[in-house]
């Protein structure tokens, strides 16, 4: 055995009371009560009760109940010579109690002494205590046979050993159980954060990609007036704006019901959005529904990359690439022949290109939650977004 079997203590959760189901602490009461009850009885069998006799017993009952009592505390704490010190007032009192003539009140407290040390304390400091009040109990208060008496010292010190068992199991699976409700907390955490997560990418999604496609409309039909522009062209601006604030609205929906597991197939969302910005769409490959999350990335991905291109290039063409791949589908949204805003170069260098610079940049990390992978860079004329996720 290695030297930590015999000095370790058992564990707090087996020396404490939230260890112990509601049964098991009603029957330890009733126990002790059982036993209380005995040593009184004990103490007042022999009929000498004039005086102050049983006010002097009734008092060292009660200090031996305290003692006892502050020996689970000591215990619970793993503090060895407070434990120590207790189980010695036991012991005096045990011998006490035998100059008394108290026999019975003697053999109580020798075994609660064996059963106590076995059961609380590390396993080198309870078997000789043990040993001790047991032998104690055989030779000066049992009056049976030796054999008799042998196999009720062995069966005190086995009782001793198995409640120790019996505390440690109850412990470990107390531990068990605090363990795995901190897991089964940790992991709703963790879950509630992802959908946090996902709700915060579906409004910024559907945000960004609505308010920013209504501000270049609205901020090219303010530059029209400014410079007194044709009316015809001022309202074409605004009639777009509203088209695609009515467009946000309906993304809004599909984005409530996306949350709630609803969507469109992605094709048919793609065919849409080509048609309102006057895009191409392509579509390759062995047609097939698409997993609720990678149809929600290439839409997303569709979304943010168009309202890129007529941020940053207004008047390019966009063509648009679904592609159905083996085990995985890709999108490729690529514009070309546009005019960079204010002489901006189309690859400013950064993933954040709208939304607050969030936009490509919460795509990519979308992707790479679903075990994908986003691409964004300038390409020979234009720039270029593929999307490839597992499907």
């Amino acid at each position: 055995m290695p030297l930590s079997f015999w000095t370790a203590w058992p564990s707090t959760e087996a020396l404490s009371w939230e260890s112990r189901t509601t049964a098991h602490r009603v029957l330890g009461w009733a126990m002790r009560l059982l036993i209380l009850a005995g040593v009184l009885w004990g103490a007042f069998a022999n009929g000498r009760i004039h005086g102050w006799r049983p006010v002097w017993v009734t008092l060292a009952v009660a200090a031996a109940v305290l003692v006892v009592w502050g020996l689970m505390r000591v215990t619970v704490e793993h503090r060895i010579w407070p434990a120590l010190g207790l189980l010695g007032l036991l012991f005096a009192g045990a011998f006490a109690a035998q100059s008394q003539h108290a026999g019975y009140a003697a053999t109580v407290l020798w075994c609660a002494c064996a059963i106590l040390a076995m059961e609380r304390l590390p396993l080198a400091v309870a078997i000789p205590l043990t040993s001790a009040a047991l032998g104690a109990y055989a030779l000066l208060a049992s009056r049976d046979n030796w054999l008799t008496t042998a196999f009720t010292a062995a069966g005190l010190g086995l009782v001793g050993y198995v409640v120790r068992l019996d505390k440690e199991a109850r412990g470990n699976t107390q531990r068990l159980l605090a363990q795995e409700r901190a897991a089964r907390a940790a992991e709703a955490e963790t879950a509630a954060l992802r959908e946090r997560g996902r709700i915060a990418r579906e409004i910024h999604d559907v945000l960004a990609h609505s308010l920013s496609a209504q501000m270049v409309h609205l901020e090219a039909a303010r530059l029209l007036i400014e410079r007194g522009g044709d009316r015809g062209e001022v309202l074409d601006r605004v009639v777009s704006a509203r088209r695609m604030a009515r467009q946000g609205l309906a993304e809004t929906r599909q984005a409530l019901s996306a949350l709630r597991g609803e969507m469109t197939p992605a094709e048919d969302f793609l065919r849409e959005l080509v048609d309102s910005e006057g895009a191409r769409l392509r579509i390759e490959g062995e047609r097939r529904d698409l997993p609720a999350e990678a149809g929600l990335a290439v839409r997303r991905v569709a979304q943010e990359a168009m309202t890129n291109a007529r941020k940053h290039a207004p008047g390019a063409k966009v063509a648009i690439r679904l592609d159905y791949l083996p085990g995985e589908v890709e999108l490729e949204v690529r514009d070309f022949g546009g005019r960079p805003v204010d002489n901006e170069p189309v690859d400013n260098g950064e993933l954040g290109g709208s939304g607050g610079g969030y936009g490509l940049l919460g795509m990519r990390e979308r992707a790479e939650l679903l075990g994908g992978t986003l691409e964004a860079g300038p390409a020979e004329e234009g720039f270029v977004v593929r999307l490839r996720v597992p499907a």
